[in-house]
């Protein structure tokens, strides 16, 4: 009907191309335009002027020879100005689009080990960018964005390198345990040394203090029963030690059987020192009355 009226309408973020006997004449801006088919006008097509977006698959093999595939993503729209070239000069933009991208890929990734590849994404989106930048703003286009989205490397590559990822952790895992374990070993080893330190000032002052009330008791001995010489009290406190000894050996009611170096010799000594400590305490006491 709007033919038949002589009005043709172009929607917004597009624009019209005129044509007038099957040549061109003019770009239609959005609204409406009244077209005299009657003289040879008509509106041959229209061109959107939004940005569109184009993801394009390309698989390719690295430096180390592991085949990927890299998904770029490539952001374009038409130029206003250009909009005769784009619509005259080229018939199916994208599949040229992607024809370069193939080209900047598969020129630049063989290049590259595997790893730099996931490294330097940014640097090949950036080179192919620049490619369509020059290729396209001819045939007036021009490229927005151009992004790297995804590196898909074969499955098996990928779980080869999980699998390297687990080990190098794995084994990091271990180190850190390790010396751990050897922090522990260390501390307990310092612990266990001042422990033993600690232990021997305690036997050693435990001793000192022994000696000193001995001493304090052979000499409040000696004054007590006179005649009486500082080994004979020895030899009676070491005496009543040894009694003790057995006593609590034979009350201890964990205690197995002891081996005591023991003979009747030793029991004639024990009674003979017994009864001389007795007879010599029983001496000094008269000799006092």
């Amino acid at each position: 009907m709007g033919q038949l009226l002589c009005c043709v309408q172009v929607n917004q973020a597009s624009v019209g191309i005129k044509e007038r006997w099957g040549k061109y004449e003019d770009v239609l801006e959005p609204g409406c335009h009244c077209i005299f088919w009657c003289f040879g006008s008509n509106v041959a097509g229209t061109l959107t002027m939004r940005v569109q977006q184009l993801d394009v698959h390309c698989e390719t093999k690295t430096k180390d020879n592991v085949f990927v595939t890299m998904v770029a993503s490539i952001q374009y729209m038409v130029v206003t100005e250009h909009a005769k070239e784009a619509y005259y000069k080229l018939s199916r933009p994208q599949e040229q689009i992607q024809s370069y991208v193939f080209d900047v890929v598969r020129s630049s990734v063989p290049r590259l080990n595997l790893d730099d590849v996931f490294e330097q994404k940014n640097e090949i989106a950036r080179a192919v960018e620049e490619e369509l930048e020059k290729a396209m703003r001819t045939y007036g286009y021009q490229i927005v964005q151009t992004l790297i989205i995804d590196i898909v490397p074969d499955e098996r590559v990928k779980k080869a390198m999980n699998e390297i990822n687990a080990a190098a952790r794995l084994r990091v895992a271990t180190n850190e345990k390790a010396e751990a374990e050897k922090i522990l070993q260390v501390k307990r080893a310092e612990a266990e040394a001042e422990a033993k330190y600690l232990s021997g000032q305690g036997i050693a002052r435990q001793r000192q203090a022994i000696v000193d009330g001995l001493r304090e008791s052979v000499l409040g001995f000696s004054h007590d029963v006179p005649g009486t010489s500082p080994k004979d009290v020895m030899d009676m406190v070491m005496l009543t030690q040894y009694f003790d000894t057995l006593k609590d050996i034979g009350a201890h009611s964990k205690s197995s059987t002891v081996f005591v170096p023991h003979g009747p010799g030793a029991v004639s000594n024990i009674a003979e020192q017994i009864r001389n400590g007795w007879l010599q305490g029983a001496a000094g006491s008269s000799d006092l009355r």
